[in-house]
């Protein structure tokens, strides 16, 4: 049993290493005073300052933030929407089509979906003129279409679990369905909308496939520049725009963690009130 346990510890130990030692050298090569960043040469925060005056690093960052933010926004207003359809509307003509085609962005190669996106994008600007050309609004549409597919499984599976019991005493209380929806039913999936916010705003900043079949000239999102940049080697300012990258990322983790952890207890304490005052 004591060497079970060893070889679980130990197993447990080489996946965070192999997960996250590169990431840790990463970070600590990005405070690397010297040009090449397989060599240590002191401890500097130059590479830092080196990419705040780098104007295509900047515009590319503020690019993506805004596309990422916009997606994730839309992203989680139509996937709950197709979750609720999903899980609400029971079974009615065209179901399977329907979750079959929401779930098709979840397994379908990125090249398949930017090449059918251009496609798409190419044929709608020759017949009605719109979108013309390709740019930020052809990425944002490309980034919702398969963001959406992943919001709609996080808050599909969060309804499923969702008791509806409650929904249907405050129905038999006079609510309407809207309120319902607005005072019991959001509040309680808000974790999930949260984290399917996060992520749909994590895929779109790390995307880089799928944005480079639908963008045009002027509208190169961080991926696409930072691409462009290690094909010719990796530079010391590239280790620390991730470094800033991981750290943004990391404190977004702990705080929507910290919110939904506080979101569920408020919620227990409520339900156990209810119940007391009810006893």
């Amino acid at each position: 049993m004591r060497r079970r346990n060893w070889f679980l510890f130990s197993a447990l130990c080489f996946g965070f290493a192999f997960l996250y030692g590169p990431i840790l050298s990463l970070i600590i090569y990005s405070f690397n005073a010297s040009r090449l960043v397989t060599v240590w040469g002191g401890f500097s925060t130059r590479w830092y300052g080196e990419l705040f005056r780098d104007p295509q690093i900047i515009d590319a960052a503020l690019l993506s933030l805004r596309i990422g933010a916009v997606n994730a926004t839309f992203a989680v207003a139509l996937g709950t929407l197709a979750g609720l359809a999903i899980t609400r509307f029971g079974r009615f003509r065209g179901r399977m089509l329907f979750t079959g085609m929401i779930a098709a962005p979840l397994v379908m190669p990125e090249v398949i979906t930017g090449l059918s996106l251009l496609l798409l994008f190419v044929t709608l600007e020759s017949v009605v003129g719109w979108p013309s050309g390709r740019g930020v609004t052809t990425i944002t549409i490309a980034h919702i279409t398969f963001s959406m597919a992943y919001v709609a499984v996080i808050v599909q599976s969060r309804l499923s679990s969702l008791d509806g019991s409650l929904e249907e005493a405050a129905l038999d209380l006079g609510a309407r369905p809207w309120k319902v929806f607005l005072v019991i039913t959001l509040p309680i999936i808000a974790p999930a909308l949260v984290a399917g916010w996060l992520l749909a705003f994590t895929l779109s900043l790390d995307d880089l496939v799928i944005a480079s079949f639908v963008s045009g000239p002027g509208a190169s999102t961080l991926p696409m520049v930072v691409f462009s940049k290690v094909r010719l080697g990796v530079s010391p300012d590239v280790n620390a725009l991730a470094t800033i990258i991981v750290l943004i990322v990391s404190l977004a983790v702990v705080v929507s963690g910290w919110l939904m952890i506080r979101s569920e207890r408020r919620r227990e304490r409520d339900v156990q009130e209810a119940l007391a005052g009810r006893s």
